[in-house]
């Protein structure tokens, strides 16, 4: 390689290099002990003030729920970990079955008619969905509305910005109606929505319906154990985040998109799907199918770009449903709902604290604070409390509280008497 490039030594290559910063010498401590060193660790990470260790009431999208033991021990296991993409079904069964599980349990969750076997991400979900709405449609706009999560707004709009659709965001139900035209592929709602509220699905989806768009819901998993499914509305898509079922608030991720629709629209649906068949000896098995959809094979008139299905997490989650079953997620969900709502009657009691937003909320609801919330925030660190989402710059002072089932009544109560004592 050397003499291909015209030098004689690995020193020539680098000569431009000034000589102190070649080979470094590192001012390293001596080595010690596992024991020891496994020690040092312990005591710098103590020092971190983690969800679990002290209250946290943070959420905005990342959300910490109890997991079950039995689901890491499940997701663990080597032949899920190192397993690879299932194209050989006769070497993948047990990869192929739990998306196949995966599938039908986000199916009767959402209460929709198909669903595939997992995309990136909540936000890209959304993207996807715009994406989809058009081909279905043939039409090249889409209205989102201004509560969806900002970060998910922002992903939508990149996806969108090298093709020729245009993207609206409507600021009220009546903002939609006027937005509204014969060149509208789908309508984007979140609901909850980012501040926690649930949105209006009726009305919204009659708009949608009568000018033959899409209609695309955007939900919390957990939310539809409580409150009716998207699919009750008549959405004809439904994407949302995993993370709450089974994966632990991770920065970056990894995390895992839920995708369902109508039956009708199943080969213009992103992602793997996983069937379920018959062999030549009659015995049930599991395979990819309607494969033509994906880029591995029509390259760049797939449906869509996404080259992993986050298989493992989709294992993850299909275990943590396993586990909870629906009583279980029921339960969990009422957690949330009566916990949030304990916690938002006792704050708005708190002179200088108001709640902005009327309306039916879940687990998350904003607060108008006296202060700046980054004060807030830090007289609630002092306190050993990890306050709520910043969103000040959405709200005047506002910010984002988020409660679930981790969250015990002694922890509520003791960030109720905190914020009683800032002033």
């Amino acid at each position: 390689m050397l003499k291909s490039i015209g030098i004689n030594s690995q020193s020539e290559l680098f000569s431009d290099l000034p000589q102190k910063f070649i080979n470094p010498s590192l001012n390293l401590p001596k080595s010690i002990s596992e024991f020891d060193l496994l020690t040092e660790i312990s005591i710098l990470a103590d020092k971190n003030k983690t969800p679990g260790k002290i209250p946290s009431f943070l959420g905005a999208g990342s959300y910490r729920h109890f997991i079950p033991s039995v689901v890491k021990q499940i997701s663990g296991r080597g032949e899920y970990m190192t397993s690879y993409t299932p194209y050989q079904p006769e070497i993948s069964q047990g990869t192929l079955q739990v998306g196949y599980e995966f599938q039908s349990m986000i199916c009767e969750l959402t209460g929709m008619e198909v669903a595939n076997s997992g995309m990136y991400d909540g936000a890209t979900a959304l993207a996807e969905a715009a994406l989809m709405a058009s081909r279905v449609t043939r039409r090249n706009e889409i209205i989102i509305l201004d509560t969806v999560s900002p970060r998910y707004y922002n992903v939508v709009k990149t996806f969108l910005k090298s093709s020729d659709i245009s993207l609206f965001q409507a600021n009220s139900i009546d903002h939609i109606k006027s937005l509204s035209s014969e060149k509208t592929a789908a309508v984007l709602v979140q609901s909850p929505n980012f501040f926690g509220y649930t949105e209006n699905l009726t009305e919204i989806q009659q708009i949608t319906q009568a000018i033959s768009a899409l209609f695309v819901v955007s939900s919390d998993p957990i939310s539809m154990a409580f409150f009716k499914p998207p699919a009750h509305y008549n959405a004809d898509i439904v994407v949302a985040e995993s993370q709450p079922l089974g994966i632990p608030p991770s920065f970056g991720g990894p995390y895992l998109g839920i995708f369902a629709c109508k039956k009708k629209y199943l080969r213009q649906m992103p992602g793997r799907i996983v069937g379920k068949t018959i062999d030549q000896d009659n015995n049930s098995g599991f395979v990819l199918t309607l494969q033509a959809r994906e880029q591995h094979i029509r390259r760049e008139t797939a449906t869509s770009n996404i080259c992993t299905s986050a298989a493992l997490i989709a294992l993850t989650t299909t275990a943590y449903l396993a586990c909870l079953g629906k009583q279980g997620l029921k339960y969990i969900s009422e957690l949330c709902y009566y916990k949030s709502h304990y916690a938002a009657s006792s704050i708005q009691s708190i002179p200088g604290y108001t709640l902005p937003f009327k309306g039916t909320f879940f687990k998350e609801f904003v607060i108008q604070c006296p202060r700046h919330p980054k004060e807030i925030n830090s007289i609630l660190k002092q306190n050993n409390i990890i306050g709520g989402y910043d969103i000040s710059d959405l709200i005047t002072n506002g910010m984002l509280l988020c409660f679930t089932e981790t969250n015990t009544k002694s922890e509520i109560d003791q960030l109720i008497s905190t914020l009683k004592s800032i002033k």
